[in-house]
């Protein structure tokens, strides 16, 4: 990758900044392809613009909660990948992620350039996906789990096995994950204690409920590992 013109990398920095919760300055310099020095120089200059950084010693930058530019100007390129990512989505089977994304799309096509309106609508129609081609919606509950997810959130659910029997659980969400264009949901069942996997097409009722859980230590590369070599072992 090339290094940026610097004005360019000035705005990158700060999308960067609004994108995580906290960058370091070696993420940055290997990003943009300069040195850290160089990135610390960037940064003080933010910063003498108005831009609140908050420096976190030992860690890296964050900006001031609540801070926010304005949307940058969309790329050619970075547009076409929105639509075909748009085009792709629209066809999944869960009517919550379909609905977000669009409104998403829509509120990102109003800060491009008109010329870029008329391509993007243009590609929107030479773009398809073969897959539900029937626009079969299977589950409603992405949105309202990724929420749960982020946010330690206990969830109760009634839930279909695929032996046709109702079970109510409260279940402690971990991750996601999508394979044959069905939803999974990873989970700790409390009436189980232990991991689970539950299709969002068999959830029959789903309630966030108040209550927070612990973070979990374990990571989604280190659960697949120990499904894995349970697998093997079986």
């Amino acid at each position: 990758m090339e290094a940026k013109p610097r004005i360019a990398r000035l705005t990158a920095i700060v999308i960067q900044l609004q994108s995580k919760k906290i960058v370091t300055a070696t993420f940055l310099a290997e990003k943009f392809n300069v040195s850290v020095r160089t990135i610390y120089r960037d940064i003080r200059t933010l910063e003498a613009s108005g831009v609140p950084i908050y420096t976190e010693e030992g860690k890296g930058y964050s900006l001031l909660e609540n801070f926010y530019l304005p949307p940058v100007m969309f790329s050619e390129e970075e547009a076409n990948a929105l639509i075909t990512a748009a085009n792709f989505i629209d066809k999944n089977k869960d009517e919550s992620l379909v609905q977000h994304y669009t409104n998403a799309l829509t509120k990102i096509k109003s800060v491009l350039k008109s010329t870029q309106k008329e391509k993007v609508e243009l590609l929107s129609e030479r773009i398809v996906f073969r897959n539900n081609i029937e626009e079969e919606t299977s589950s409603k509950n992405l949105i309202k789990i990724q929420s749960a997810i982020t946010s330690f959130n206990l969830i109760e659910i009634t839930y279909l096995s695929l032996e046709n029997k109702f079970t109510k659980r409260v279940v402690e969400p971990f991750a996601l994950y999508s394979t044959n264009e069905n939803w999974l949901l990873i989970a700790v069942c409390r009436l189980r204690d232990d991991f689970r996997v539950f299709r969002l097409d068999h959830i029959q009722q789903l309630i966030i409920l108040e209550e927070k859980f612990e973070k979990h230590t374990i990571t989604l590369q280190e659960y697949f590992e120990i499904c894995r070599s349970k697998f093997s072992n079986s």
